[in-house]
């Protein structure tokens, strides 16, 4: 099955966080999500692969800022200029922006404000 595009303007897009899962900012900046992991099929991994409970993932400088950026009200627009504005010398911003919150959006990490997700 094939994946739906989203239809308007990306640029317009507004990411929300999910609540779902929680994050702390370590003291040098870098975020790490903590994921847990429930259901049938990952409490058979956990008990017979000794896969752990909760994974931590830790994003990097630019998915740190991101991430902290992302406040239910900014547009991606907002969040490049930003971006841009605070690493200046970075290539293909725009795009690394979208590729990340494409990523985070199909990990559920996030959201967009008005969608409606099953």
């Amino acid at each position: 099955m094939a994946k739906k595009k989203n239809a308007g303007n990306y640029m317009d897009f507004v990411p929300v966080r999910n609540p779902a899962f929680a994050s702390h900012v370590a003291e040098d900046g870098i975020v790490t999500v903590s994921v847990e992991w429930q259901g049938f099929y990952h409490r058979i991994a956990q008990r017979f692969f000794h896969r752990p409970r909760v994974s931590d993932i830790k994003l990097d400088t630019y998915g740190s800022f991101i991430w902290q950026a992302i406040d239910g009200e900014k547009t991606v627009f907002a969040l490049s200029q930003e971006l841009e504005a605070h690493f200046g010398s970075m290539e293909k911003a725009l795009s690394r922006l979208i590729k990340f919150l494409e990523i985070m959006h199909d990990n559920r990490l996030i959201s967009w404000k008005g969608e409606v997700r099953k």
